[in-house]
């Protein structure tokens, strides 16, 4: 059934959002921040800045005003940066229909408060409207997307009735949705996968080879899986699509932002030189500033995210940050199973 859909936020991903739900013939109002883009798209179909050389459907129509992309929407498909989450809702609490479907698409959390986007955002909205929550998560580049190659995601929500609405809305030959009912679990290991990313870019700006980056990405999983069960995640959801499934997308494809800022880093760029040459939100590198600060209050080990952020905020060189996690001590591969442990005899 064709549904009007309001997509906020026009970056890559929001985008390339909007491409599928226009695709899939359902009547689609992308909210964009700069009216000149709303123009752009509207006069050329096309996106220039996050999706260079890409013909958008017709059936998308972009707008800079809040109130007129969501005005009478049913469903609403949040894409924002996760520093801009909790300032939209703001805006947008009083235009959403009582009866909408929320849905988001960003990975990351709340600086300032370490919450995840679920928890922002219900914060936000009416009760009602939180219950119903749902987020899309899993290894999809935008770049990727707007071309209709094969691409699985999945959508999680406490809500079973939401998450068979935004598979019914999104799913077509070339973009496979699955669901999740581990709304927790699905956020975490999207947000957290970006910082794995990050070390992963500085491991190949280094010239290292397959054997460190596969350890980085097997450790890193390890320790998303125990910060997430310690904050009420589902194990096996860290071995689905939002977890190993979105690693390895983001750890290996120079589609990746986060992987292209390690790289970068990794070759000795700094911090501030590298996010201005991007251009572009790097999710990872707040994520790692807000996990290392989650790791410390939930008093759960997180050697990797550790160093990354002595890299990223106290002027360790990424070398020095290799060297510190080659140095460790000796422990156990799998801690859960003896977590009293700290070494084999």
């Amino acid at each position: 059934m064709i549904q009007k859909v309001a997509v906020i936020g026009a970056g890559s991903w929001g985008t390339a959002l909007a491409s599928v739900l226009a695709m899939n013939g359902h009547q689609v109002t992308l909210w964009v921040r700069n009216p000149q883009t709303a123009e752009e798209i509207n006069n050329t179909h096309r996106n220039e800045k996050y999706l260079p050389e890409i013909t958008l459907p017709e059936n998308i129509v972009a707008t800079s005003d809040i109130q007129e992309a969501v005005a009478g929407m049913r469903i609403v498909l949040l894409a924002v940066p996760s520093h801009s989450m909790r300032d939209m809702c703001k805006k947008l609490a009083a235009h959403l229909e009582p009866d909408v479907l929320l849905l988001h698409a960003t990975k990351g959390f709340e600086l300032e408060s370490l919450k995840r986007m679920s928890e922002v955002i219900s914060e936000e909205v009416s009760p009602g409207i939180a219950a119903r929550l749902a987020v899309l998560t899993g290894p999809s580049h935008a770049e990727e997307v707007v071309l209709q190659q094969p691409t699985t995601v999945v959508v999680a929500s406490a809500s079973e009735e939401s998450m068979l609405r935004a598979q019914d809305l999104l799913m077509n030959p070339n973009f496979r949705v699955y669901t999740n009912p581990d709304l927790v679990g699905a956020e975490i290991a999207g947000a957290l996968k970006n910082i794995i990313a990050l070390g992963a870019g500085m491991s190949d700006g280094l010239g290292y080879g397959d054997n460190a980056k596969a350890a980085l990405m097997t450790r890193g999983l390890a320790e998303i899986s125990r910060l997430g069960s310690k904050l009420g995640a589902m194990p096996l959801t860290f071995l689905g699509l939002a977890g190993v499934g979105d690693m390895i997308a983001t750890c290996t494809s120079k589609h990746s932002r986060n992987w292209r800022a390690g790289y970068m880093l990794g070759q000795g760029n700094k911090l501030e030189d590298v996010l201005e040459q991007m251009g572009m939100v790097v999710e990872g590198v707040r994520t790692t500033h807000a996990t290392h600060a989650l790791a410390q209050r939930e008093q759960v080990e997180m050697p990797i995210t550790s160093v990354l952020y002595g890299i990223l905020f106290e002027g360790k060189t990424a070398k020095q940050g290799v060297e510190e996690l080659m140095g460790r001590g000796k422990t156990y591969e799998m801690g859960l199973l003896n977590p009293d442990a700290d070494r084999p005899e």
